[in-house]
């Protein structure tokens, strides 16, 4: 069975303006742009492009979300806000989250690409799959939009295959380096939907991501936040996923894996202070893909969230999608042998404490 891939090129047209947008009057130093741009995204593409990766997979086709999708987790006065104001000159969701004329079609357009991933894989059309969408989703909360994020792509894609009844219970794995908030938020309550979450401690939003959310009512244990020192190297997450995330997935017997795949905590990041690399990348692949094979056929889809070096971000995603797809192309990663060779990435002990701490909180297994 073959790995899908959904991209399209109106997702590099969301547009968020630069930093003049977003600060109020009397900046004092001359704005640049929005770190969410296309850059990212567009390098990506374009090296799994290059790589000749992309025409091996099975591509999948996004069908926009409808307002009636975008509610089955947002309220009706946030989607009309954001459809009004996109439809004149553009707005912000929030803090820090401009969008532009057309942003609301966009964002549509991203809710249904995760949803056409999901889908494909949880009826058999494909083994797993990965949606390269913009704007990204696992911040937006239910009445607003936050961190860049308009819509919940993820919490969207999952309510509306449950809705059809194409899947049951899934695991959420969000390796974005700032915390899935807006993913929390969705399934706080639920039992049928397993949220875990590892990211930089206290780095965005402020105060969330703790260990103590935990869940509520039939959804408490069911929501696992790993907070993690900045700092932290392959040894912390290898670490992390073996104490943590998979034997919560072996407990919770998930029938699909939904990665929030942000590339924001490698080294080279702006937004982050981790030091990640290509390969680390691609041994949680690796792991995730294992793991899965034991539990539901192997049935992993996942969804494109944050990661701004514009130089590292493709590789990073280009060694997921080997990973997944099982095909090795002929580029090399040029600063993994750098990245790779930093001291820091021996598990430390203060991170060892602080997993340690992640994991005496879970009552799952």
């Amino acid at each position: 069975m073959a790995t899908g891939w959904n991209f399209h090129e109106l997702y590099l047209w969301h547009d968020t303006g630069n930093a003049a947008t977003i600060f109020p009057a009397g900046l004092t130093i001359e704005p640049g742009e929005h770190a969410e741009n296309a850059a990212t995204k567009r390098r990506f593409k374009n090296l799994m492009e290059v790589s000749g990766l992309v025409d091996q997979l099975v591509p999948i086709r996004a069908t926009a979300a409808t307002e009636a999708d975008l509610a089955l987790f947002h309220t009706p006065d946030y989607i009309a806000k954001i459809k009004a104001l996109s439809a004149d000159r553009g707005g912000d969701a929030s803090y820090l989250t401009p969008f532009g004329p057309g942003s609301f079609e966009i964002a549509c357009l991203t809710v249904g690409g995760t949803f056409a991933v999901v889908d494909a894989v949880a009826t058999g059309n494909i083994k797993n799959g990965y949606a390269l969408v913009r704007p990204p989703g696992h911040h937006a909360e239910r009445d607003r939009g936050l961190g860049f994020c308009l819509f919940a792509n993820v919490p969207l894609a999952i309510m509306k295959a449950r809705a059809a009844r194409t899947i049951g219970r899934v695991a959420v794995v969000d390796w974005d380096v700032h915390h899935g908030n807006g993913t929390q938020q969705a399934f706080y309550d639920s039992a049928e939907v397993l949220t875990i979450s590892l990211h930089q401690d206290g780095l965005y939003p402020l105060n969330s991501g703790k260990v103590s959310d935990r869940g509520e009512g039939s959804g408490e244990g069911f929501n696992i936040n790993i907070p993690l020192p900045a700092g932290c190297g392959a040894g912390a997450y290898a670490a992390a996923f073996e104490r943590i995330v998979v034997p919560a997935l072996r407990a919770f017997k998930p029938d699909m894996i939904v990665v929030c795949s942000g590339f924001d905590a490698s080294a080279a990041d702006p937004l982050g202070r981790m030091m990640l690399h290509s390969g680390a990348y691609r041994g949680m692949t690796a792991t995730l893909m294992a793991v899965a094979d034991e539990l539901c056929g192997g049935k992993i889809a996942m969804s494109h969230e944050g990661g701004y070096s514009a130089s590292y971000v493709p590789y990073c995603g280009l060694a997921v999608m080997e990973q997944l797809s099982g095909i090795r192309t002929a580029i090399d990663d040029p600063f993994l042998s750098n990245f790779s060779a930093y001291p820091g990435h021996t598990l430390q002990p203060h991170q060892d404490a602080a997993i340690a701490a992640a994991r005496e909180a879970v009552t799952l297994f």
